[in-house]
């Protein structure tokens, strides 16, 4: 029986409001990172769904709770990422702790606190990290869940643009046929150009 996250951690802190924060999208070789911060302004609900650490949950689950908490009054979310250009700038650690701050800014209200999924936290957060907190928070867990689907649905809409790489699928990680579609067709100004594979490739093929 899978077992949902919970807001234990949420009420033990002495805070009104309490935004939980996760990103998606570091192992990609193309594509931004993606952040969600997440508040809940109340925590008890009679039909929430089924919400833990995103990659735990089905498709179906991941679907159904994205469309209840981001048409829920009772809840604060915002979005935040960064793009492949800033990855290559500043790394893919330093791009997901800034899309985290960028997706707490962007929230309609200042949180008082953050949760955050890791063991880092982003630089003018005010907050605590919380290894595998995706699992122990449901504000996090809430977190992984919009940016997951938040990124998957701009890779299915690139790959409409780039049919080719098969994103709508693979979202951009580097499986067999991922990579042997960069071999065959090339890099494009989406992918991160200091990732190994990609990088391997411009220094074979130039770049394109």
């Amino acid at each position: 029986m899978k077992t949902s996250s919970n807001f234990d951690i949420e009420k033990s802190l002495n805070y009104s409001l309490i935004a939980g924060c996760d990103e998606v999208g570091r192992g990609p070789l193309c594509g931004p990172v993606i952040a969600a911060a997440v508040v809940f302004l109340k925590y008890d609900f009679d039909d929430m769904p089924f919400i833990t650490d995103s990659k735990k949950m089905t498709n179906i689950q991941r679907d159904n709770a994205y469309k209840w908490l981001t048409n829920n009054d009772y809840v604060l979310w915002a979005i935040g990422s960064c793009s492949p250009k800033e990855i290559d700038e500043i790394n893919i650690l330093q791009a997901s702790l800034l899309a985290m701050t960028r997706a707490v800014n962007n929230l309609s209200q200042k949180p008082d606190f953050c949760l955050i999924d890791g063991n880092k936290m982003p630089k003018n957060i005010i907050g605590r990290s919380i290894v595998h907190g995706d699992i122990k928070s449901l504000s996090i867990a809430a977190a992984s869940v919009i940016a997951k689907q938040t990124r998957d649905e701009l890779m299915k809409n690139l790959a409409k643009q780039f049919p080719q790489y098969n994103w709508d699928k693979n979202v951009g990680y580097p499986t067999k046929e991922h990579l042997q579609a960069i071999e065959k067709y090339g890099i494009n100004e989406h992918y991160r150009k200091t990732f190994r594979p990609v990088k391997e490739r411009i220094l074979k093929n130039g770049n394109e």
